[in-house]
């Protein structure tokens, strides 16, 4: 089984604004989930989903927040199961280009892991379609 999930996009925007989307509970909160967290090595989070978007809590420890790189454990709540989170920005001429990596997938048992590969690699997508619009939002509000 394939062990880790890569989603690769680039956005037409700085990095500084990318980086602050990822980053900073406020905006995370706004176009992902409801977050407790801070980007500094040691932080231990929780992100709290509501009942439609099929979990409930996310918690985990920042390991990495160097600008432009960000690594957190991720530990779905009633499971065991701990995988890592890495979001990687790069400067390019056209924006920004993000690397997202969700690894240790078959830390999960037999065919949960199976599913759970599925449902993040979904998931991802989403949540990078999510960031775009909100991202394209913010450009236009200002």
């Amino acid at each position: 089984m394939n062990d880790v999930i890569s989603k690769e996009h680039i956005f037409a925007h700085p990095i500084q604004k990318v980086w602050d989307a990822i980053s900073r509970e406020e905006e995370i909160s706004t176009w992902f989930i409801k977050a407790d967290f801070k980007a500094k090595a040691g932080y231990q989070y929780t992100f709290t989903a509501s009942e439609e978007q099929n979990c409930t809590e996310i918690t985990g420890v920042v390991k990495q927040a160097d600008p432009y790189t960000l690594i957190y454990t991720w530990i779905v709540q009633n499971t065991k199961a701990e995988t890592t989170v890495k979001w990687a920005l790069e400067e390019t001429a056209d924006g920004t280009k993000l690397l997202l990596e969700h690894s240790g997938i078959s830390n999960y048992e037999g065919e949960t892991a199976v599913a759970m590969f599925s449902s993040f690699s979904k998931g991802w997508d989403n949540c990078i379609s999510e960031l775009s619009e909100y991202l394209k939002q913010e450009v236009h509000a200002r």
